[in-house]
């Protein structure tokens, strides 16, 4: 849920959309009640600006905290994987409108430039739903930055401050501490400040530092018409999206483009004790005499090719990898990106995962989020993107290795994988089943993968439903008849049920309610008419028995309380047509199947009269509770109908919340039932059933009468007998 516009528009604190340096009067921000959490973002990277963006679409304010001024921004380019752009287009980012590619060619080479593989991708690309593109980084990164900051954007625009550096978090407050002394209060912090995070250490509760892989990489970007134009280089530019590998035993080259095609990035990973790369910056400047050595038995066009690097903007930096973490969170803070899980280059998802990350945190924190619940929700988000992040993680590891004879690196291996993801569906999806564990007593009934099913006895979240207004009109005929016949009705694989009378006859009512104002149903309501069996006992193990009035099945006219009665309840329902027709004096019922109309029923010459001893309970009369049996048949042909689940149930009126409370009471002078059990062709479902129903014989009808009222049990107390 979004936070409405004039609320966001009421939080807003400044105008601008960047400020060099953070506030300097000690606490920032104050306790103003407002929809929304305070969230402060440590890091102004991919992953933290993408957090800014997603969590101001949901209604939050955000602070963003970055140390640096921006002033240096590296020249490179960057995958943004289908995984990846789809989070970004749901954001409103189309990186094809800054520059981004197709990733449409993938060639590999040995080292001495033999051909070994060509993949025309352009085709596969058509199985994602989004396209792999090829990014410049300085372009995305300025896309997310005026994205999260944007004062047109939906939601309160982020606050960045740069030059602003974090030295210390305090988890249980949510506070940071900026390096001139100065405490920023939140609601959660986000620590995205990358691989030498400074909130990676209070998280873990030690100093945890990411080390040396055993390569480095140069890393520099060239025009492509500059290869084109020297016939030795040129067959390497020609085709548009196209990224090159050329795989030595341990090192490799890496070559794609950006911009619109219009640059060439290069990556040019090698062991690292060949270079002087650094581990602390991407920005340490290389040597190209030394870079031009390290591949000096490299195919001697591919070797022409990097040397068009510029000396002053070529950069080598150390591939870093870092231990797995147990937990990305403490209290009120928790780890995004390379801060919780740095990458190597080697499966392109650095970025991506970020991204990811991002994605699942603006899911599991909605605009009408409750602060209280927010430790438990950084848990969930946790526990949504480790697995994947470290997946992957252990995948790049892999497509990172050395050749060994007799085994291939695929940089495409793990592809599906990586890119058949949508972690924003896949997050929503795992909130609702977060979501639904925090109350286990929900109803769960077929089709389960839509969740819990809300109904008659509680809402979608488990809320107990409002049925104390809903109305009732009960409009019963009660009759005396066989009681062998009645008997014959009881379950005929329990001979538990018996009658408290030894006489040959017995009392039975045809009951039925018209139900209405029901929430559940959206202030709608049915009908339902049933068979009840008065007098009768079920005699238990243990030798003690329950009282009840007995009821063999029962009839409604909407499908919702059908299902939910049979599979919540045990109660036996079936579908029938019941129309109702009322007067002043008269009350009638047909009862049918498809137009074939099976039962009469008519009260007449109906006279008001006192409701002082009316209980208004649905059997028509006033019993103890009423008797069902539950029964549901195993599935296969092969279980020869074997019950999955047979057992007594019972209601006891007693314990049934809301209770009934009548308003007018009419008795019939004239009540009379007909049932015609017609034929298969025209009840093919129900003849068996009604024909029994016929079979009935009425030795006497004792009394009509139509009841009127509201508060309709919701028949929760139903338990199992034994």
């Amino acid at each position: 849920m979004k936070q409405p516009l004039e609320q966001i528009l009421g939080t807003a604190q400044t105008n601008g959309t960047q400020t060099d340096g953070a506030q300097e009067n000690g606490v920032i921000g104050g306790d103003e009640e407002k929809k929304g959490l305070k969230i402060l973002i440590v890091g102004a990277g991919i992953g933290g600006l993408t957090a800014a963006i997603a969590l101001r679409k949901q209604g939050h304010e955000v602070l963003i905290f970055e140390q640096s001024q921006f002033a240096s921004e590296l020249g490179a380019a960057v995958h943004l994987a289908p995984n990846a752009n789809g989070i970004l287009k749901r954001l409103g980012i189309h990186a094809e409108d800054f520059g981004s590619n197709p990733m449409e060619v993938l060639t590999e080479y040995t080292a001495e430039g033999t051909r070994t593989r060509h993949i025309n991708l352009v085709q596969p690309n058509e199985i994602w739903q989004h396209t792999w593109l090829l990014a410049h980084r300085v372009h995305l990164h300025n896309a997310l930055k005026k994205a999260a900051t944007d004062p047109e954007g939906e939601g309160l625009f982020a606050k960045l401050s740069t030059s602003s550096r974090v030295v210390n978090v305090d988890p249980d407050n949510a506070t940071v501490t900026l390096e001139n002394g100065n405490t920023v209060q939140g609601d959660l912090i986000l620590g995205a400040d990358g691989v030498h995070s400074v909130t990676r250490k209070v998280v873990a509760g030690r100093d945890i530092k990411p080390y040396g892989s055993g390569k480095s990489a140069f890393r520099f970007l060239i025009s492509r018409e500059a290869a084109q134009e020297d016939p030795i280089t040129a067959k390497f530019a020609q085709a548009t999206g196209e990224l090159s590998i050329w795989y030595g035993a341990d090192r490799r080259l890496v070559v794609y483009p950006t911009t619109n095609n219009q640059l060439l990035n290069f990556v040019c990973i090698h062991p690292e004790a060949e270079s002087e790369a650094g581990s602390d910056t991407w920005n340490r400047g290389a040597s190209l005499e030394q870079m031009l050595k390290i591949y000096e038995g490299f195919d001697p066009a591919v070797v022409a090719l990097i040397s068009k690097a510029d000396r002053e903007s070529l950069k080598a930096w150390k591939l870093l990898d870092m231990e797995v973490m147990s937990s990305w969170v403490k209290g009120k803070l928790a780890l995004l990106g390379d801060a919780a899980h740095p990458f190597t280059p080697h499966q392109g998802q650095g970025a991506g995962q970020a991204i990811e990350d991002a994605a699942t945190l603006a899911v599991v924190f909605p605009g009408d989020v409750k602060k209280e619940e927010i430790t438990a929700r950084l848990e969930l988000y946790q526990k949504i993107r480790m697995e994947r992040a470290h997946q992957i993680q252990e995948y790049s590891r892999i497509a990172g290795s050395d050749l060994k004879e007799g085994v291939k690196n695929d940089m495409t291996q793990y592809t599906n994988y990586n890119f058949g993801h949508d972690e924003w569906d896949n997050s929503v999806q795992e909130l609702r089943k977060w979501t639904w564990s925090r109350t286990p007593s929900l109803y769960w009934r077929m089709p389960i993968a839509f969740g819990p099913m809300p109904g008659p006895r509680q809402s979608h979240f488990g809320h107990p439903r409002q049925a104390e207004d809903s109305t009732f009109t009960t409009a019963s005929i009660k009759f005396k008849t066989s009681r062998t016949m009645l008997q014959n009705l009881f379950p005929h694989t329990s001979s538990s049920y018996r009658f408290k009378s030894p006489g040959t006859f017995a009392y039975a009512s045809f009951s039925q309610t018209t139900l209405g104002k029901m929430e559940w149903l959206g202030g709608s309501g049915y009908n339902h008419l049933g068979l009840y069996i008065h007098g009768v006992e079920y005699v238990k193990k243990d030798g003690s028995v329950i009282s009840g009035t007995y009821m063999p099945l029962l009839f409604e006219s909407l499908t919702d309380p059908i299902v939910s009665g049979r599979e919540e309840l045990g109660m036996p329902k079936l579908y029938s047509s019941l129309d109702i027709h009322r007067r002043a004096s008269s009350y009638r019922i047909n009862a049918g199947w498809e137009g074939a109309i099976w039962g009469n029923f008519v009260l007449s010459d109906l006279v008001e009269s006192s409701q002082s001893n009316e209980s208004g309970k649905i059997s028509g009369e006033d019993d103890d509770g009423i008797l069902v049996y539950r029964y549901i048949p195993k599935v296969g042909r092969e279980s020869k109908g074997e019950a999955e689940a047979e057992y007594p149930v019972f209601v006891p009126y007693a314990e049934d919340f809301p209770t009934p409370r009548p308003k007018r009471v009419f008795k019939a002078n004239k009540a009379s039932f007909k049932i015609d059990p017609l034929d298969t062709d025209a009840l093919p479902t129900l003849h068996h059933i009604i024909s029994r129903l016929a079979e009935l014989p009425v030795y006497e009808v004792v009394s009509g009468k139509v009841v009127e009222g509201v508060g309709v049990p919701d028949v929760a107390a139903a338990r199992r007998i034994e």
